[in-house]
């Protein structure tokens, strides 16, 4: 018996090199849309400012009815304090634990700077920090709370913390970029 030379059998259809083409492109467009969208890469150059002043005692305080005199003004007073470094990107400024007058607390952060980033928040932690690379992850590994996104990359800007926070349980600030978890800088808050 004599063998013929048969075509072999393939498995699957041949696709059409310009549909391949095609569709690479859609999945490389695809791919640079979401890594657009991830790292916001255009925030390194964009700074926005803010330049909020400390909140104060009201303008005309209240009077008590025994004495019909206005009570005498009260100032915020600074609790803590720290200047902040940086960690994975250039951070300097100051930041101040204040007790209001009428008994809330702020964080205030004065002359920030730091760079712009993706989904940047300010929190308060308990934990300790330190400097370059082995600072940069610590602050998620114990207690925070985060007292909302960060208003602006420079400039002065406070941040109410929430009447059920004790604020003497917190040791450190962070700028916190939520979506790599990684500090951007931070101070250690010291008594005054």
């Amino acid at each position: 018996m004599t063998q013929q030379n048969q075509p072999q059998k393939r498995w699957g259809t041949r696709i059409p090199r310009p549909v391949l083409t095609t569709l690479a492109a859609f999945l490389l467009a695809l791919l640079l849309g979401v890594g657009l969208y991830w790292f916001q890469p255009w925030k390194l150059w964009q700074n926005a400012t803010v330049h909020e002043s400390l909140p104060t005692a009201p303008t005309s305080p209240p009077t008590t009815q025994a004495t019909a005199h206005p009570l005498p003004p009260t100032l915020p007073q600074t609790l803590a304090q720290g200047t902040l470094i940086s960690h994975e990107h250039a951070t300097t400024g100051t930041a101040k634990l204040i007790r209001l007058p009428d008994g809330s607390h702020t964080l205030r952060l004065e002359n920030l700077d730091t760079s712009n980033g993706p989904d940047l928040r300010v929190w308060l932690t308990d934990a300790p920090v330190k400097e370059g690379t082995a600072g940069w992850r610590v602050f998620d590994d114990g207690k925070y709370v985060s007292l909302g996104k960060l208003k602006g990359n420079k400039g002065d800007q406070n941040y109410a913390i929430p009447a059920d926070v004790n604020p003497s349980a917190y040791t450190s600030v962070t700028i916190w970029c939520d979506r790599f978890d990684v500090s951007f800088g931070a101070a250690t808050l010291t008594t005054a």
